[in-house]
């Protein structure tokens, strides 16, 4: 299992992550702006008002992207660390495996 990295370090997808809450809120705070005239009776917003509320699915979507972009990474990290671990005990693991299928034969 690897480490967890420092929390002031800098990790794959993190800055897509912020980016994305950042545009999701202003988009959660355009919805509200935009729904409230509804609440209290006065004229609607115009529609491009209404266009600024898609910044929630935008926002959204950039920190869907930055958590696969961080699990990729993740991945690729213990993909390394496995095979780094393979390589330097892969003479056991064979050793074994020819042990016991020579046992299951002699059995059968």
């Amino acid at each position: 299992m690897t480490a967890t990295p420092p929390a002031d370090e800098a990790r794959p997808g993190d800055a897509l992550v912020r980016t994305g809450g950042i545009v999701f809120i202003a988009g959660a705070l355009a919805t509200l702006a935009t729904m409230a005239p509804l609440f209290l009776g006065t004229d609607p917003f115009p529609s491009y008002a209404w266009a600024v509320c898609m910044l929630m699915g935008v926002g959204f979507a950039i920190s869907a992207a930055g958590v696969l972009r961080s699990a990729a990474a993740q991945r690729r990290e213990a993909r390394a660390a496995v095979g780094a671990l393979g390589s330097a005990g892969g003479s056991a693991g064979g050793s074994a495996g020819g042990s016991a299928g020579g046992s299951a034969e002699q059995t059968g």
